[in-house]
């Protein structure tokens, strides 16, 4: 029983514990997810706030760090020509309070 609770509260909390670090391949097979940027706030899935130092990445809430290499990342992103193309559609946000969920659906994508 107390390895039950143990291991529960290491899957529980090691998916909260996730930071938003990403990459961005050249290749669509390298992705982990494909995204979409889109010209207009409303039609997203998820506003990305794009933040200056690692440690200010968020917790799947749409604040997002940007590696320099693929290891360092928990997602590896690609980004698609064409909107029916998108696992998930994002919108960047000028400041850092306006990012998250618009479309909570989409949201195990990033765990």
């Amino acid at each position: 029983m107390k390895l039950f609770f143990t291991i529960s509260a290491i899957l529980l909390f090691g998916i909260n514990c996730k930071a938003q670090k990403v990459f961005s391949v050249q290749y669509v097979n390298q992705a982990d997810v494909k995204v979409f940027v889109v010209d207009y706030e409303n039609q997203a899935d998820l506003k990305v706030y794009k933040v200056k130092y690692q440690n200010q990445a968020g917790k799947n809430d749409g604040k997002w760090f940007f590696t320099k290499y693929a290891n360092q990342a928990d997602k590896k992103l690609f980004f698609v020509e064409y909107k029916n193309q998108a696992d998930l559609k994002i919108f960047f946000v000028d400041y850092e309070n306006q990012a998250g969920w618009r479309n909570k659906s989409k949201q195990h994508l990033m765990y």
